[in-house]
């Protein structure tokens, strides 16, 4: 009798703890949430030149994004991607998998795992068009989306003064992540001007892009970048210059090579609605500058269509040229291209 008198009076004083906290103003911590989203590219080509395979229907992306936020500033991020295999099916692979910690008030959080690269991210968001296709970093190759390591995030005056940078493998999310070498990488974005357009892409914006590190097996890699853009709800413009220089000291070793890649880029959306949107966008790749005959220029245009928040439709034109001529018959068959292209989130 009397260890359940003990025991009961212990479970009272706990509850009229709890309510004495409440009733204090300490409320209890939030409760975790996990929610499930994704996102998915599907598209129908058609090839102006390839006389065996003129058109096909595909699907270019599926993500499942799974987000965790925790108590005490914690989130994580688990996101598989698909993609296509030797054999021609799809399957899945690990595209992020990080934890981010923003202690208190901080304007910084810290993220550790595989994660976004500073840059890649944030020109998608710009941009707004990662459906029809990656940007022209990533799509030529130096640069990727995602990547192993450390970064800190630094947000001030609501993104007024946006900042990404820390430490990458430099070998991305798709290989092994090599030997002890690492890349520094950093993105600072300034907002000279506000707009109706908010967020770390809105206003007009000075963004400079760094890239130091050495190649899996020795070599160098550096990327260096400038951005201009503007953006509101009736329009975006950008104007980048990036310059590259790439060397590998492992089998057969390749002497320094400087690139130059620009691009330029618009969407205007047409009012009242904003529902339509018109593109266009045109990429000038030289990756190699003492080389006279290899440079690449790529344009883009079209309209698209929002026909609902989670559905967005595209038909565009993708057409790309060598200044050498194409270095293949394949690369020939496919350098232009008539799309019509869907993006569903959920």
């Amino acid at each position: 009798m009397t260890r359940n008198l003990i025991r009961s009076g212990a479970i009272l004083s706990v509850v009229l703890c709890g309510r004495a906290m409440v009733a204090a103003g300490q409320t209890p911590p939030p409760t975790p949430t996990v929610t499930v989203g994704g996102v998915g590219y599907a598209q129908f080509y058609y090839n102006f030149k390839d006389s065996t395979n003129h058109s096909n229907f595909d699907v270019t992306r599926a993500y499942i994004n799974v987000i965790g936020r925790f108590g005490q500033g914690v989130t994580t991020r688990v996101t598989p991607d698909i993609y296509r295999v030797a054999d021609g099916s799809l399957t899945y692979r690990l595209k992020y998998a990080f934890v981010s910690w923003q202690p208190g008030k901080s304007p910084l959080s810290f993220k550790l795992g595989l994660n976004n690269t500073p840059f890649v991210e944030f020109e998608e968001r710009l941009w707004d068009y990662r459906m029809q296709g990656t940007i022209a970093m990533d799509r030529y190759g130096y640069m990727s989306s995602s990547d192993f390591g450390f970064l800190v995030d630094g947000n001030w005056g609501s993104d007024k003064v946006n900042f990404s940078g820390g430490v990458q493998n430099g070998e991305n999310y798709n290989r092994p992540p090599g030997d002890g070498g690492k890349d520094f990488v950093a993105r600072l974005s300034v907002r000279a001007m506000a707009t109706d357009e908010a967020g770390p892409t809105g206003g007009l914006r000075l963004t400079g892009y760094v890239g130091v590190g050495n190649a899996n097996g020795g070599g160098t890699r550096q990327r260096y970048l400038g951005l201009v853009s503007y953006r509101s709800k009736l329009l975006i413009l950008a104007a980048e210059l990036a310059a590259t220089k790439d060397s590998s000291l492992t089998t057969p070793v390749t002497p320094t090579r400087k690139g130059r890649v620009f691009t330029t880029f618009g969407v205007v959306r047409i009012p009242p609605t904003y529902k339509f949107q018109i593109i266009g966008r045109v990429d000038a790749v030289d990756p190699s500058t003492s080389t006279d005959d290899d440079r690449q220029t790529r344009i883009i245009a079209g309209i698209a269509y929002q026909l609902t928040p989670n559905l967005r439709v595209l038909a565009d034109i993708d057409h790309l040229s060598y200044q050498g001529g194409a270095p293949t018959p394949a690369l020939e068959a496919v350098r232009s291209q008539a799309l019509f292209q869907v993006q569903f989130t959920f």
